[in-house]
């Protein structure tokens, strides 16, 4: 689809604004290095105010970087407008033109660049069968479910077949359900056009279904860019481990390259080149461990409610604590609020901070 894949490099790039409350100027992106590869997609993901749509907005050409430079392809992009730049942006709120029907809101950017009208027809045909809209082309846009107006804004976004297609949470308008069965389309979309697609949201949970990576933002810096399965089993640091899914942190002494003890008890752990004898938070995800009457680590049940698919337990471990979902309980012994028992774990599912 698109006539060459681009990828995007950020270099030491950086935004500050001035705080109107107190004056001073902060950085809302600081020294950001980013490199994108073409025909990949790359999700910015982080809560509200970490820097993500800025990123995004700097790509787009919307906001100027205060420090650094970006490249598309190898074309320093800083002094170009956002109309000489081979991005096409799908916006939150779709920005359709209401007295337009489906077919003039996709071939308007075409129109603009004057193309020829049978080639205009051929193109917005194409890309509304790719975008599942084909035959629809006389209905106006008032007309449309949130769905349906989402897929007019991509296929008018990638008619014009751009470099580097930019997202800014564009599925937040919709409801949970349509969320899903779209980003399922977005991605399937992205993936048939061959197009570089960056993608803002603050939702993990959409960010680790569709990307090849992501770009894990806090407070204007960069935390970590990972595909979603290192950033969910290798976070750099707490922030990630706890902005991606849900995480358990345990206090823990280094015993070895490999061992870790928690409460008195020595248990494995990747402990990456941490030196033996410091100090460090374990991360343990949910489903990585399970109770048992026998065990690792002694603790107490504080919580225990059947959730259909896991069992959800809270269990108190020393100063901690833990959360646990033991997936398929019918098979299981079920534990009961007051009950002790004993913490085990899933193998290879602690990793030391």
């Amino acid at each position: 689809m698109a006539k060459e894949k681009k990828g995007v490099r950020l270099e030491h790039i950086s935004k500050i604004y001035k705080d109107p409350k107190t004056g001073k100027d902060f950085y809302a992106v600081k020294d950001a290095n980013i490199e994108i590869e073409p025909g990949s997609f790359v999700t910015l993901l982080g809560p509200s105010g970490c820097g993500k749509t800025t990123t995004l907005r700097m790509i787009a050409g919307f906001e100027s970087p205060d420090e650094g430079e970006i490249y598309l392809g190898n074309e320093a992009i800083n002094a170009l407008t956002p109309n000489k730049r081979d991005t096409a942006m799908v916006f939150q709120s779709y920005a359709l033109l209401p007295h337009y029907n489906i077919f003039d809101n996709v071939a308007y950017g075409l129109k603009l660049r004057k193309m020829d009208k049978d080639v205009i027809k051929k193109k917005v045909t194409d890309i509304l069968a790719l975008v599942g809209l084909e035959g629809m082309e006389n209905r106006m846009t008032n007309q449309l479910s949130g769905g349906q107006q989402q897929r007019v804004a991509l296929a008018r976004a990638l008619v014009i077949e751009p470099g580097v297609l930019l997202f800014d949470e564009p599925l937040s308008n919709l409801d949970a359900k349509l969320r899903v069965s779209m980003r399922t389309e977005i991605r399937r979309i992205q993936q048939e056009a061959g197009i570089t697609a960056i993608y803002v949201t603050h939702d993990q949970s959409e960010a680790m279904a569709i990307s090849d990576k992501v770009i894990i933002m806090n407070k204007g810096l960069v935390e970590q860019i990972s595909t979603p399965q290192e950033a969910y089993y290798y976070p750099n640091n707490k922030f990630v481990a706890d902005f991606i899914g849900e995480a358990n942190f345990m206090s823990a002494t280094v015993k070895a390259q490999d061992t870790v003890v928690i409460d008195g008890a020595e248990v494995k752990c990747a402990t990456g080149n941490m030196e033996i004898g410091a100090s460090c938070s374990v991360v343990l995800r949910p489903e990585g461990a399970y109770l048992g009457d026998t065990g690792a680590i002694k603790g107490k049940v504080m919580y225990s409610c059947f959730m259909g698919a896991y069992q959800d337990y809270h269990i108190q471990v020393a100063d901690a604590l833990v959360k646990i979902q033991e997936y398929n309980p019918k098979n299981r012994k079920i534990y009961n609020v007051g009950d002790e028992a004993y913490l085990n774990f899933q193998e290879n599912t602690l990793y030391a901070l």
